[in-house]
């Protein structure tokens, strides 16, 4: 076992406030976004030129994963400032993230350690926050693993979207596509969206947004005792944020357990506006 200290590096999916990435010091591979010929780094547009460009569309956008390079120069920077590495990427069902940091790895001898979250925005980003918060309290690497191995099993994600469009465009839910064509467009419902081993799996049909939030509710109610939540969103804050006073109340967590955050490019390039996304973590000690 190595006792090196520990650094967190994630990518731009985890959707984490950047004030939080600075505190935990975790630093982030960005992804890519483009419009067409346009290629952007995610970060580079900011989410109100992000969504003036989709307004505008076509061209639509798209996301794809960082290089195996660009992973290769961060880890190449903090090894040799003496550290190990813990890497955490959103879920390789749905993007080449995961393989391009793993093989990014190779080339330093067990000293990075690369976890597939099998989430993505802040399912992935709660189980980061834990990683790196370990990594503050002087956990060694395959301590962090360990845990957030865990985690990552008592995670859960729930979106619920306003259309399918973004999703058909983005091309990242194709084995979906064929159901959410038919039913959105025949009954013009409200998709809800979790993820099953990492891949997007249709969960329920909402005929309105009001619905849609009632079925939120149940799920966490049916996942208590959970030990954190966080909502994220787009372009909806205000509704997001009474799902979050809400689901505060249902669970009596503090703010301090809850994470709130408007989601960037690599979400909503897929989801489309008015989205509201739910991730929670169920109790360790749970019944």
């Amino acid at each position: 076992m190595s006792s090196l200290p520990v650094r967190i590096v994630t990518d731009s999916g985890c959707d984490l406030p950047h004030a939080l990435l600075e505190a935990l010091k975790i630093t982030v591979v960005p992804l890519v976004v483009r419009f067409g010929s346009e290629v952007y780094s995610n970060g580079e547009l900011s989410r109100e030129e992000f969504w003036e460009k989709a307004k505008a569309a076509p061209p639509y956008p798209q996301t794809s994963q960082p290089s195996v390079g660009a992973f290769e120069k961060v880890f190449e920077r903090l090894t040799g400032e003496g550290a190990s590495v813990v890497c955490l990427t959103l879920t390789s069902k749905h993007s080449g993230t995961y393989n391009s940091a793993w093989t990014a790895s190779q080339r330093f001898a067990g000293l990075v350690h690369v976890i597939d979250t099998a989430s993505l925005s802040l399912g992935q980003g709660l189980q980061v926050l834990a990683a790196a918060r370990a990594a503050a309290a002087g956990r060694i690497a395959e301590e962090i693993v360990d845990l957030v191995k865990n985690l990552r099993e008592r995670t859960k994600l729930f979106i619920l979207l306003d259309t399918v469009e973004y999703l058909r465009r983005g091309g990242r839910a194709d084995g979906l596509m064929p159901i959410l064509d038919r039913v959105a467009r025949a009954l013009r419902v409200k998709p809800m969206l979790t993820l099953v081993e990492g891949q997007l799996s249709l969960l329920t049909l909402a005929r309105s947004h009001t619905n849609g939030l009632a079925r939120l509710r149940r799920e966490v109610e049916r996942l208590m005792p959970v030990e954190q939540l966080a909502v994220v969103h787009s372009r909806f804050a205000e509704m997001a944020a009474d799902v979050a006073q809400r689901l505060a109340e249902l669970t009596g967590l503090s703010s301090s357990q809850m994470l709130f955050a408007e989601t960037g490019p690599i979400l909503a390039a897929h989801a489309g506006p008015k989205v509201i996304g739910v991730a929670a973590v169920q109790s360790e000690n749970r019944p």
